[in-house]
């Protein structure tokens, strides 16, 4: 599959244990049941990767794990799910990341996190051969792992998009810094900068998503998309800017949902579509999504997804 990639998804790698919406956390010493608790995928490169697979897009995913069960889990479950896993790296000294999931009814997921092996994933366990023939490169998960935070990470992304790849960079935060002058290194080779408003605001110290959009574009970044949660999302770019709400859907577990609609923007932007269409395509995805306690067992497969698009309107409005 390697000659034949469409998308580079490279970043962050998570295995999850999700349990399903429980009534309330429990007190110190108690336990409160649930229905089920599973171990699924996790981290942004391997949902993307996975997503865009359920939208028959060829895939590779680069990213590090550790000598572990976990990694195992990881590259099995990528490889059955028909991603390329070549570029996924094994190292002896770390173990592999893993989150905790705590979903409770009516209230946002919380989460317990160990970054494992991400911390030290560099620039060249991207396959070079891989950037000759992809159509996008996707990096999920920055601000998260320090050995892209350089610049001969920011070279690379410049010697993409010199080579006519799509880059596409979204971000998670573990820790609090000043991650500012790290985005000015990259923003000017990223085409789609894809955080979300809370993101934003730690990085930024802002809270108007406008402004937010605003302050990345001058950092360099050529287009800007602000996923809201359920308030839907903004896009601030070369071609416009406008708001999107949210598509209808049955709220279960809200992981992965981020992850989804990149996917989905990134199917947009294979298939040609406007900034519109490619964040239809992403609220799609996204609101499929969170109708599972998983990563990415709810999301749309193409056929699910185009039946969804043509039957279902979202609500666009220009600024």
């Amino acid at each position: 599959m390697s000659q034949s990639l469409q998308v580079i998804s490279a970043g962050i790698l998570f295995a999850d244990i999700a349990c399903e919406p429980i009534e309330r956390l429990p007190k110190a010493g108690e336990l409160v049941p649930t229905s089920r608790i599973q171990l699924g995928l996790g981290g942004c490169a391997a949902n993307v990767a996975v997503d865009l697979r359920k939208l028959d897009i060829p895939v590779g995913v680069a990213g590090c794990v550790g000598e572990d069960f976990f990694g195992q889990f990881i590259q099995e479950s990528l490889k059955r799910s028909g991603v390329d896993t070549a570029g996924i790296r094994a190292v002896p000294q770390f173990g592999t990341a893993a989150t905790m999931i705590v979903n409770v009814e009516g209230e946002d997921r919380r989460f317990i996190s160990t970054p494992g092996a991400n911390v030290v994933f560099r620039t060249d366990d991207i396959p070079a051969v891989w950037l000759e023939g992809a159509q996008i490169l996707y990096i999920g998960g920055y601000l998260m792992m320090p050995g892209v935070e350089t610049d001969d990470f920011a070279n690379l992304l410049a010697t993409a998009r010199q080579r006519g790849v799509t880059v596409v960079l979204d971000v998670v935060l573990m820790e609090r810094k000043d991650f500012q002058p790290i985005l000015r290194k990259v923003l000017p080779h990223v085409d789609y900068f894809m955080p979300n408003d809370d993101e934003s605001e730690i990085i930024l110290g802002v809270s108007d998503p406008l402004e937010q959009a605003r302050l990345f574009r001058e950092m360099g970044a050529r287009n800007v998309v602000i996923t809201l949660g359920e308030k839907g999302c903004l896009f601030v770019g070369e071609r416009g800017a406008f708001r999107a709400g949210v598509y209808p859907t049955t709220f279960v577990g809200g992981a992965g949902a981020g992850d989804a609609f990149d996917a989905g923007f990134i199917m947009g932007l294979l298939l040609g579509e406007s900034p519109e269409g490619c964040v239809r395509w992403g609220s799609a995805l996204g609101a499929s999504c969170v109708r599972a306690i998983g990563t990415t067992e709810g999301v749309f497969n193409r056929t699910e997804a185009e039946a969804f698009l043509a039957s279902h309107q979202l609500e666009i409005t220009s600024i």
